[in-house]
C-alpha cells in the first residue's frame, strides 16, 4: 500500500495558503525571482536539506539524501508569474503591477515547500535521493533549459522525474493522468518577405511583399488540414504580421511570426517541410523573396508509461477511481519538456477550479484564481508518487 499523506497535508493547510498568498502577493517574471527563490531556500534551508541557489541564474536546486544505494528522484516546480495586470478584487492580490500569477505557479511553488516538508519528516526511511527543483522561467520556456545547462540533472543524475500542474480547466477532485505526449512540442516561426516598394497608385511598379504575406497567412491555413493525417495532430498559427507604415507607399518588406505545435517528429517534419515549401512557393510566384526561420522552443512532453503507472497507484487513495482521466492531451506546451526528454518521468494536472466560487477562470486571464483546497491535495499525490520509489513499503 502506498503511503497516504494527506492527513498530514492538511494539517499543513494554513501554512501552505500564506506560502501560496504571499507569492501571489509578490509575483516576478521570468529569470526575476529573485524574492520568491530567496524564501523557498530559506524553507528548504530549514528543513535541513542541501540546497543551492542561482541555478540556471534563479533556480533553486535541494537535495534530501537517505540510504545511498537507492534512487534518485526529481522532482519539479515552476516559480515565475506573467507580464499581465491582475483584475482579481481577493485580499491577495498581486501588489506588482502588470505583473501576475495567473498560471497557478505560486501554488506550485507553495506545494513544492510542502512536498519537501512532508518527506522530510520520514527522512529517516528513504533509501535514495529525492532532488527537489524550483525552477524560474517556464513561461518564457527558458528555465529548464538554463538549469539544465548549469548541471541540475547532474551529481546526482535522477532516475526518475515527477511534476504536476494546477489546472482550471478541470474542478478540484479530478485528474489528467495521460500516458505518452501530453503536451506539444513548440516552435517558433519568423517569415521575411521581401519585394520592391513604391507607390500605392502604382502597384504595377511594385512587387508587393504585402500581398505576398496576405496570401501566405491563407494559404498556410492548407498545411494541417491537407497534409496530416486526419488522426493525426498539429497547429500552425500566424500571430503577428507587420508591414509598411503609411497609407500610400507599398512597403518593401513584410514580417509574419508565429507557432507550430505537434506531438510526433514526424508530424513535425512534415508541418515545418510545408511551411517553407508554401511561403517560398508563394513568394516566388508573386515576384518576391522569402526567408523562413523556425525554432525548436520545446519538445513534446511525454509521459514514461511505468512511471505513469506508478503515479496512477499513488494517487489512487486521494481521488475517485472515475475522476482519473487518462487521455487528456493539450497543444500548450511545458519546459518540463525537456527534463522528461532526458530522465523517464510523469508530469500530471491537477484540476483547482471550482465553479460555484467562480474560480474557474482559464490559465493566463487577469481574473485567473483557483481553489486553494487543491493545494494540501496536491501536496499529498506529488509526496506519495516521489515516497513510490523512495520509501520501501
Amino acid at each position: 500500500m502506498p503511503l497516504n499523506f494527506l492527513s498530514d497535508a492538511q494539517v499543513m493547510s494554513e501554512q501552505l495558503i500564506a506560502w501560496r498568498r504571499d507569492f501571489h502577493q509578490h509575483p516576478e517574471l521570468a529569470f526575476q525571482e529573485v524574492r520568491t527563490a530567496g524564501i523557498v531556500a530559506e524553507e528548504l534551508r530549514r528543513l535541513g536539506l542541501e540546497v543551492q541557489a542561482g541555478v540556471g541564474q534563479t533556480g533553486v536546486v535541494a537535495v534530501l539524501s537517505g540510504a545511498p544505494e537507492g534512487p534518485t528522484v526529481l522532482v519539479r516546480f515552476d516559480m515565475d508569474a506573467l507580464p499581465i495586470a491582475e483584475a482579481n478584487d481577493a485580499e491577495y492580490v498581486s501588489l506588482q503591477p502588470g505583473v501576475m500569477h495567473a498560471c497557478g505557479h505560486d501554488g506550485h511553488t507553495a506545494i513544492g515547500l510542502a512536498v519537501a516538508t512532508l518527506l522530510s519528516n520520514l527522512r529517516s526511511r528513504i533509501v535514495g535521493q529525492v532532488k527537489l527543483v524550483f525552477q524560474p522561467a517556464e513561461e518564457i520556456a527558458g528555465g529548464a533549459k538554463a538549469m539544465i545547462a548549469d548541471g541540475v540533472l547532474d551529481n546526482p543524475a535522477p532516475d526518475v522525474s515527477l511534476g504536476l500542474h494546477l489546472w482550471n480547466n478541470l474542478p478540484v477532485g479530478q485528474v489528467a493522468l495521460t500516458s505518452g505526449p501530453m503536451m506539444a512540442g513548440a516552435d517558433t516561426f519568423s517569415i521575411s518577405i521581401r519585394g520592391r516598394g513604391g507607390h500605392g497608385a502604382s502597384p504595377h511598379e511594385t512587387r508587393d511583399p504585402l500581398l505576398a504575406a496576405a496570401t501566405v497567412v491563407t494559404a498556410l491555413q492548407s498545411v494541417v488540414s491537407r497534409n496530416i493525417n486526419p488522426l493525426e495532430s498539429a497547429v500552425l498559427s500566424v500571430t503577428s504580421f507587420n508591414s509598411g507604415t503609411t497609407f500610400n507607399v507599398i512597403p518593401a518588406d513584410a514580417r509574419l511570426q508565429g507557432t507550430i505545435r505537434t506531438y510526433s517528429t514526424a508530424v513535425h517534419e512534415m508541418t515545418v517541410s510545408r511551411l517553407r515549401q508554401v511561403t517560398e512557393g508563394i513568394a516566388r510566384a508573386l515576384g518576391c523573396e522569402a526567408s523562413v526561420e523556425c525554432a525548436r522552443v520545446t519538445p513534446p512532453l511525454v509521459n514514461d508509461p511505468e512511471v505513469t503507472a506508478v503515479v496512477k497507484q499513488a494517487i489512487g487513495p486521494y481521488i475517485e477511481p472515475n475522476s482519473v482521466l487518462p487521455d487528456l492531451r493539450t497543444m500548450g506546451a511545458e519546459d518540463m519538456a525537456l527534463f522528461l526528454d532526458r530522465t523517464p518521468g510523469c508530469f500530471f494536472f491537477v484540476g483547482s477550479a471550482n465553479d460555484k466560487r467562480q474560480l474557474n477562470y482559464p490559465h493566463h486571464h487577469p481574473r485567473f484564481d483557483f481553489d486553494e483546497a487543491v493545494l494540501p491535495l496536491g501536496a499529498a499525490m506529488l509526496a506519495t508518487a516521489v515516497a513510490a520509489y523512495v520509501i520501501p513499503g
